[in-house]
Parts: structure tokens; C-alpha cells; sequence
């Protein structure tokens, strides 16, 4: 197969030929047909998230946000076919832990990330593990570009805001960090009746923000972003999202929070942070506010997911700026190192 290879870190990836993966007794081999690139991608080829055990043996082939078709299933696989149109979620589970026995698979004990524990979405097919458990019918209503982003950004978005901070209609949802989390974030908090805040240091990514239904926008470049968030809410967000990962937008998020206020942390944290954050323990306690980490969603969940990008709803594909060829991959990968990336690249060609 072709693919994209990490063969060191901070170096340009080598498209090449590699081995055509192997099918799993229970799982599948998937032609991949998109293929989203991901902050969590650059982070891996940073050499970031070592704090958590996440370092991937060189060569290796990343991508964790893809989709495509059946090309081939195991003996044991009962719900797959050649030929099937799928979306692939990137927190999967083996099936038999507690978590998975009681539908937290994203949780799972034993997890299997596509791009991270084994060969990803960079490569034109993919073998995933627990077919059954693990992949996502994807209807023809729904293209593959759009469900690029569906395996990761949207998907963790949207298990985050409406399973685990329970967004609810009227509430002020400010979102501290305008990447594909972000973005996803902001479509979803519009959908479902919430005034979404965008926040971010670049214009251009606050635009597009707007047109994924960010009511207000602030630039925390020019303004204090904390100020503003409590003078736009009158007197601050219900539920504020660090969508980053960095000590500045994780303490924002916290800060901009009203009484009672719910900090959903999706964004992981860099070497600069190692995954420690310095907290306002007194502000938490005196203000009883909630600290709400999530992470993907299980595939029971995509369903309800799916439904509302088929009835226009939710429009991931509104965010995707860029088409690219797999031999792109390593420049967008590169940019994010500065933030100059606006929305997000989806690899078309392999």
C-alpha cells in the first residue's frame, strides 16, 4: 500500500511503498477514501504525550480520522461486508473490560487507536481490530469528506458537549481555541440551541467560527478573553471549552465560567505543559464549579451523531478549507507548529 511514514520525529514524513496490513480474525481491512489531518497527529510528530505512555515505533504510519470502504472482513466479523461504506471512530475498544461491557468503550482498558497504537489513515488501507464493536456504517447521504472529521474532531466534540457537559438549549458555551475541536464544538453548541463564544487569537479562524454558528467572537490577542467572555454572558459561560490543551486556554476556560459554571477539557497538553496545569483551586470550590475531562465517543453513539449531520443539522464538512494529496500531509503537519492552518486539511488522493 502507499503510504505516509513517520520515520523520525520533526522530519518531513516519506511517502512510500509499505506492507498491505493483515486482516484480523475479527476485524477488517478499510480502503481508505479520506483521511482528516489532526492536531493529535503533529502532536505524535512532535514526540509529545511520552507523560501518557503514547510513543509510536518508528516507521510508522499515523491517522486517526478516516473513512472509507470494506475491502475485507475476518471469519469472525458478523455485521460487515466487502464493500460497506464505514467511519472509523479513533477510541476503540476490545470488547471486555468493565467499560466496554458497559457501553464506555472510548474507555476501554486495553484501547486501539488507529495512528497511534497501530498503523492509521495515512496509508491507502487500514487493518482495524473488532470490526463489530469498532466500525460505523456510514449512510450515502453522508460523503467522505465530511466523515473524515467524524472519526476525531466531531465526534469528541460532540460525545463531550452533549454526553458529559449536557449542553442544554440557551446556555452561553464559550470555546477557547478555534482548531478542528474547536470549530466542531461551535457547530454542535449551535445545533442544539446553545450561544457558542468563539475565542482565538486569529482572525481568520474566528470568521470561519461565524460560519459555524458562533453568535460572538473575541480575539484574545487584543482583549482579555476572560473580560470579555463575563461581559458578553453577563456574568459568565455555563459551559466553556478548552479546545487547545495549553496552560493559557485551560485556565481561561475556568476563569470565564459563571457560578456553578461546567470546564469540559478535551485538548491534551503539549511539552510545554507535560500534562500538568497549574489549577484556581479556591475559584472551583467557592464557585462550585465542575472540571469535565472526555475523550472520543463510543461508536454506540454515532447514530444520533449521524442523524443530525443527514438532516443538515451538523455540517463537519463546512470547516474543511483544504483537499491535498497524501504527499501534502507533512506540510499541514509542519504549519500547525505556527498555528497558520485555518480549519482543517482532508487527504483525498492516495
Amino acid at each position: 500500500m502507499r503510504a505516509a511514514v513517520l520515520e523520525a520525529l520533526r522530519k518531513p514524513l516519506v511517502v512510500k511503498e509499505m506492507p498491505d496490513p493483515q486482516c484480523p480474525p475479527n476485524g477488517a481491512v478499510i480502503k481508505t477514501e479520506a483521511e482528516g489531518v489532526c492536531r493529535s497527529d503533529w502532536h505524535l510528530w512532535m514526540g509529545d504525550w511520552f507523560w501518557v505512555g503514547l510513543a509510536p515505533n518508528m516507521p510508522f504510519v499515523m491517522g486517526h480520522e478516516f473513512c472509507g470502504v470494506v475491502e475485507e472482513v475476518g471469519k469472525e466479523v458478523r455485521n460487515f461486508k466487502r464493500g460497506d461504506r464505514v467511519v472509523v471512530p479513533f477510541s476503540q475498544g476490545d470488547g471486555s473490560c468493565e467499560f466496554c461491557r458497559t457501553g464506555h468503550s472510548n474507555v476501554c482498558n486495553t484501547p486501539q487507536i488507529p495512528g497511534v497504537t497501530y498503523w492509521g489513515g495515512y496509508g491507502s488501507l487500514v487493518g482495524v481490530p473488532g470490526a463489530d464493536l469498532n466500525l460505523v456504517k456510514l449512510s450515502e447521504k453522508v460523503g467522505f469528506v465530511d466523515a473524515a472529521s467524524m472519526g476525531c474532531r466531531f465526534m469528541t466534540s460532540f460525545h463531550g458537549l452533549i454526553d458529559q457537559a449536557q449542553v442544554q438549549p440557551g446556555e452561553w458555551v464559550a470555546v477557547h481555541g478555534c482548531g478542528g475541536i474547536g470549530l466542531s464544538a461551535i457547530n454542535i453548541a449551535a445545533a442544539v440551541g446553545a450561544n457558542a463564544i468563539a475565542v482565538d487569537l486569529d482572525d481568520r479562524k474566528l470568521e470561519l467560527a461565524k460560519k459555524m454558528g458562533a453568535t460572538h467572537v473575541v480575539n484574545a490577542k487584543n482583549t482579555d478573553a476572560v473580560n470579555a467572555v463575563m461581559d458578553i454572558t453577563g456574568g459568565g459561560a455555563h459551559v466553556a471549552v478548552d479546545a487547545l490543551g495549553s496552560a493559557i486556554t485551560c485556565r481561561n476556560s475556568i476563569m470565564s465560567l459563571r457560578k456553578r459554571g461546567r470546564s469540559l477539557q478535551i485538548g491534551l497538553t503539549t511539552q510545554a505543559e507535560k500534562g500538568e496545569v497549574s489549577m484556581p483551586i479556591d475559584r472551583i470550590v467557592l464557585m462550585e464549579l465542575q472540571l469535565i475531562g472526555t475523550v472520543g465517543m463510543q461508536p454506540s453513539r454515532y447514530p444520533a451523531m449521524l442523524q443530525m449531520v443527514e438532516n443538515g443539522h451538523l455540517a463537519p464538512g463546512a470547516m474543511v478549507t483544504e483537499k491535498i494529496k497524501l504527499d501534502q500531509a507533512s506540510r499541514v503537519i509542519d504549519q500547525m507548529t505556527t498555528f497558520q492552518n485555518v480549519g482543517t486539511a482532508v487527504i483525498t488522493s492516495f
